[in-house]
């Protein structure tokens, strides 16, 4: 069976991550064929490469250009005329409104893949929602809570991102390397959050609960991913300014965009993303808790669903809730080292591989025989 991922391909995060997966363990469905097509050269069409995928360019498309939008959706028709794919897969909004229709017109099987939480009322959710997908997968139950008011009569599933297993171990000598390079001491808790650059992932919130324990000995913060976008820029901005403000400067280490996030998360003690809103999955959480890392962050969106007694703390988002829940770590060895065990196992329960893999070959399966019959 052979299928076609559509997305955009200009940033990079928790999408670009999950289709890089896909492309690295593609193996482990041999009867799954998958190929990508992008709109945008960048880290995403590189990193796809790299692990053997085949790609293709669309090229450059911007909805205030028109035509741009034109000869994209006429390179993709001229791809579904030529090969022949089971199903085309659109990830997110903007791939859905600008090429859904495409796949339609093709007599291709469309799959919605949902990346986030819906609501209807942006221009682009109602322009995608005009092409309704014959199945949609669903990052979440929580985000699948929300597909009524874009699809309410579309089939959908559930199917929780694959996180592979970190391909080399962190050796201790080169743990304790990077954590000096880093400016983090032999035993100092080094917090980590790494995520996009955006207001609602909580990054004033944890400086904010931070600032509570400045007095408090022996812990530093590494914050990983850089600004993409210049709002990004503007806020990354605000918020050093912020820890300079509360006195955090000396132990607060904003990294930028990091390529080896893995390598960070291992050489962590503590896991921090206290978000603002709901988050629709949070790929952050499942690749810390599978580096065997206590994860804290806000009771709302899937976390609920993700992180348990097992392996994390979930508090309200309040300063002085999220205070209080890191300082019990910091001091806490032992609770440290308990949640962290929780961690890996809960990851293999919900995110891996070869299970996603043969779920979604089956119910591309089903697809296809829905529409034969």
């Amino acid at each position: 069976m052979r299928i076609l991922h559509v997305y955009s391909g200009n940033l990079y995060g928790g999408i670009e991550t999950f289709l890089r997966t896909l492309a690295r363990e593609r193996g482990r469905a041999p009867g799954l064929a998958q190929e990508f097509a992008l709109c945008f050269e960048g880290r995403l069409s590189r990193e796809l490469r790299e692990a053997g995928a085949q790609v293709h360019l669309l090229g450059e498309a911007r909805v205030s250009r028109p035509w741009t939008v034109w000869r994209a959706r006429q390179a993709l028709a001229r791809l579904l005329e030529r090969e022949r794919y089971a199903a085309v897969v659109c990830h997110a909004a903007w791939p859905q409104a600008l090429f859904g229709p495409v796949a339609r017109a093709n007599g291709v099987p469309l799959v919605f893949y949902q990346h986030d939480a819906l609501n209807g009322r942006h221009w682009l959710e109602r322009w995608a929602g005009a092409t309704p997908p014959e199945l949609i997968l669903s990052n979440s139950r929580f985000s699948a809570g929300t597909l009524a008011s874009v699809y309410p009569r579309a089939p959908y599933t559930v199917r929780y991102y694959p996180v592979s297993p970190p391909e080399v171990a962190l050796e201790p000598e080169e743990r304790t390397r990077l954590r000096g390079e880093l400016g983090a001491g032999p035993t100092e808790i080094v917090i980590v959050q790494s995520c996009r650059m955006e207001a609602w992932k909580g990054h004033r919130l944890l400086l904010e609960a931070l600032g509570r324990l400045r007095e408090l000995p022996g812990w530093v913060l590494w914050i990983a991913g850089g600004a993409q976008r210049p709002a990004e820029a503007r806020y990354q901005a605000e918020m050093e300014a912020l820890a300079s403000t509360l006195g955090l400067s000396a132990r607060v280490r904003f990294l930028g965009q990091r390529a080896d996030v893995p390598r960070l998360l291992r050489a962590a003690d503590i896991h921090c993303q206290p978000n603002l809103g709901p988050e629709p999955f949070g790929l952050a959480f499942i690749e810390a808790l599978q580096a065997g890392l206590p994860v804290v962050t806000t009771a709302m969106g899937a976390p609920l669903e993700t992180i348990d007694s097992s392996c994390g703390v979930l508090v309200p988002p309040e300063p002085e809730a999220l205070a209080e829940a890191l300082r019990r770590l910091i001091q806490d060895e032992g609770e440290r080292r308990r949640l962290g065990a929780g961690g890996p196992p809960r990851a293999a329960a919900l995110c891996e591989p070869a299970a996603f893999l043969r779920g979604l070959e089956e119910e591309l399966q089903g697809l296809a025989a829905r529409r034969r019959a």
